[in-house]
């Protein structure tokens, strides 16, 4: 997993309440259990109509926000059923932190799993970085120092420690179980010793 520090863009700004992991990858694009190939089909039905046509209007589909890093969301984003795909496809399409007011549990979870940091602000701050996205203005994420910066002022925002430290160092589940292999292989050659008719066929 790619370590998560600092990140600068234009973010996207998505006005819409209760984005469900449905909006974001539809159930079709749920086959694959690879992370990649998935970026090109976020917000499928939002993005392209009924022939498969781009819909220019959304904002995705324009310049500069087709590049964006940032989204920021309404409230209640990644409601509905708990999809990893929603995160594989968000890191795909090449966004990396999503701002928003409140997100459902498990989307929550699944974002720092996947390398993606999920900031909370409130509603009223969220309009303040909407009007940076409207005029295609950079805004600043620094992790460590859990703060956005926009123009000359900055929003302070608080996440889990154990999960700063996992998106500081790139660390997703497997990487957290290597981490521990020696103690591992020890606890194994322990047991193999003390109770050696465990491991017999």
């Amino acid at each position: 997993m790619q370590k998560f520090d600092k990140l600068k863009s234009i973010p996207a700004y998505l006005p819409i309440v209760n984005i469900d992991t449905d909006m974001i990858i539809p159930k079709q694009f749920l086959k694959t259990i690879k992370r990649t190939g998935l970026g090109k089909n976020l917000f499928f039905e939002m993005r392209y109509d009924d022939d498969g046509k781009i819909i220019e209007e959304f904002v995705l589909n324009k310049k500069p926000y087709n590049e964006s890093k940032i989204l920021i969301a309404g409230n209640n984003f990644g409601c509905g059923s708990s999809r990893e795909h929603a995160p594989w496809a968000l890191l795909d399409f090449g966004i990396s932190c999503v701002i928003s007011s409140s997100y459902a549990d498990i989307f929550y979870s699944n974002c720092f799993k996947n390398g993606i940091l999920p900031i909370k602000i409130e509603e009223e701050k969220i309009k303040e970085l909407s009007e940076y996205a409207k005029r295609k203005e950079e805004i600043s994420v620094d992790l460590t120092e859990e703060k956005i910066i926009y123009g000359n002022n900055e929003i302070k925002f608080q996440i889990d420690p154990f999960k700063k430290k996992c998106l500081l160092e790139g660390l997703d589940d497997i990487a957290l179980s290597l981490k521990k292999s020696d103690k591992i292989k020890n606890f194994e050659t322990d047991l193999k010793n003390k109770k050696p008719w465990i491991f017999n066929d």
